[in-house]
């Protein structure tokens, strides 16, 4: 029960095909103890896609945490003031979403839920799935590697033939990287080899 007591903000944004991965998590932080408040971005709360539909997701989540998703901005606004959470992990991190916390815009329920937290110097634990991390999204990642109270879950190279930009969090290792930025460290190695 390593996450026993904590109150764990948990965003998804829209990399739709890692959305099983991200449900496994889920269930494994509840398992660890934790009280999990299921955060979504538009993207992901209105979004049917090949993967899954918004309304059979949010039960899936809504089940899993025992609690209602926020799934707008003046729900996710007040986890700041009130200081609700612990800590907040955005997983998966879209490049979108990645984007627009490095460059403070403040637009979806996920980002106000990271910004309403960092207010408050706690952590945000980011695992990144995007396909343009090692391109247009460089200097994002790299810009975000460097602020204070925000954490990588260690990532690599999904398919660097195929999709040499893309790169994705190993999200086995989530837990793991909360225990870490909770005592204000970054787990090591970030950067790790492909997962088979």
């Amino acid at each position: 029960m390593r996450l026993k007591g904590l109150k764990i903000g948990f965003c998804i944004t829209g990399s739709f095909c890692t959305f099983d991965k991200v449900l496994i998590q889920l269930q494994r932080m509840v398992d660890e103890g934790a009280e999990v408040f299921p955060i979504f971005s538009y993207a992901v709360a209105s979004t049917d896609t090949r993967f899954t539909t918004a309304a059979d997701f949010r039960e899936k989540v809504e089940s899993i945490t025992g609690r209602k998703v926020i799934a707008d901005i003046a729900g996710a606004e007040p986890i700041g003031p009130k200081k609700l959470l612990d800590v907040v992990v955005i997983a998966p991190c879209t490049g979108n979403t990645l984007a627009k916390l490095a460059n403070g815009i403040t637009d979806t329920p996920v980002i106000m839920a990271a910004k309403a937290h960092l207010r408050n110097q706690r952590p945000v634990v980011i695992a990144i799935s995007t396909n343009d991390a090692l391109g247009n999204n460089a200097k994002n990642l790299g810009q975000i590697m460097n602020v204070k109270n925000i954490y990588l879950v260690p990532f690599y190279q999904d398919d660097p033939v195929n999709k040499p930009n893309s790169l994705i969090a190993d999200m086995d290792k989530i837990i793991d990287t909360v225990l870490f930025a909770l005592e204000g460290k970054q787990i090591q190695p970030v950067l790790i080899e492909k997962k088979e």
